[in-house]
């Protein structure tokens, strides 16, 4: 069990305004330009999609906001590569102190980049990255070790051997490339383990439904096992052979609160915990700090610990049962975690 957080004040969740493609009024990042608050700084971030990773992970950007004097302007690009370009645009045109973005693929945003760096706006990749030698600083996971993780927990339950499918994230983006290379790194070491169908459901619960029935319908029950390369999708695996009326291991990456639920009933064999509270509030203050002229590793690492169910109460505290109080004590934490480079702390000194 990890040790007991020490509770500071409670931080209220900043409000922070959702920005449409075009947006205007009160969303507008031009808005309160000109309107620097003393040190306050703006940074603005578009994410690929409000996925249940991203939705917890804007929870702890608003949390490390509030404190740290940090306004945030939002956008959601609905995985739309245009849509998060005009996105960047704005916030580049608004003068914007930094942007952060979750990238919806590896290969794009390469003008917005340019553009930022000659305006000396830092730009940095969280949680995904960019094909971008401009950047400013990443925040970002191992994920090749978690798709070798989830691999190597799948083949041990099925005991080396049996037949597995495989649900893909949105192919180019580099959780999808990384998360991919680990799980063929394992496959290569169990010739036994054949995969019947690779696909992207694109990070999506429902799309994964459809996917696992399709398959379901094409390959019965020949199939042994669901690799799936985040937990919303390997839920929607399940949905999927509970309505078959089967019951096969699935495995996944993110721990959000139903892939954890899921470990603990014994739906998923395990998760990788790559809690989004933490790693896109350890973003939010690798820019603030490059912002601010402080000293700060630009590029530290996210490794996720594997999840099983010996293990999965320990995470569910932070992120279901006594996640307000974790919220509490995130800035203080963030703050912590850069000093000593394990950004997937998620425990206090005494």
């Amino acid at each position: 069990m990890l040790k007991s957080f020490r509770r500071v004040a409670t931080i209220a969740a900043a409000s922070v305004t959702m920005l449409a493609a075009a947006a205007c009024g009160a969303g507008d990042p031009n808005a309160n330009a000109g309107d620097s608050g003393g040190d306050r700084i703006r940074v603005g971030i578009s994410v690929y999609d409000m996925s249940s990773f991203i939705t917890a992970g804007k929870a702890g950007v608003d949390a490390y906001a509030e404190a740290n004097n940090i306004e945030v302007l939002w956008n959601s690009a609905n995985l739309d590569v245009s849509t998060q370009a005009s996105q960047v645009d704005q916030y580049i045109n608004a003068g914007v102190d930094a942007i952060i973005v979750v990238p919806v693929q590896a290969d794009s945003l390469a003008p917005q980049v340019t553009a930022a760096k000659n305006k000396n706006i830092p730009f940095l990749a969280v949680n995904a990255g960019l094909a971008s030698s401009d950047l400013a600083g990443t925040v970002l996971p191992d994920d090749v070790k978690a798709g070798e993780q989830e691999m190597q927990m799948m083949a041990d339950a099925l005991g080396g051997k049996g037949n597995i499918v495989i649900l893909q994230g949105p192919l180019g983006q580099s959780g999808e490339l990384d998360r991919t290379k680990g799980i063929e790194n394992v496959l290569a070491k169990y010739p036994d383990i054949k995969v019947l169908a690779k696909d992207t459901a694109n990070w999506k619960r429902d799309e994964a439904v459809n996917k696992m029935k399709n398959w379901l319908s094409s390959f019965g029950d020949k199939i042994d096992g669901v690799v799936a390369e985040n937990d919303d999708m390997g839920l929607g695996a399940l949905q999927a052979t509970r309505e078959a009326g089967i019951k096969i291991p699935i495995v996944g990456v993110d721990g959000i609160e139903d892939g954890l639920k899921a470990v603990k009933n014994g739906d998923f064999i395990g998760t990788n915990l790559q809690h989004g509270t933490v790693e896109l509030a350890a973003g939010l203050a690798v820019a603030a700090k490059i912002v601010r002229g402080e000293e700060v590793d630009r590029n530290p690492v996210y490794r996720m610990p594997v999840v099983t169910p010996e293990n999965v109460d320990t995470y569910m505290e932070h992120v279901v049962t006594k996640r307000d109080e974790f919220l509490s004590t995130l800035p203080q934490l963030i703050e912590e975690n850069l000093k000593t480079g394990d950004i997937a702390n998620e425990e206090l000194p005494e």
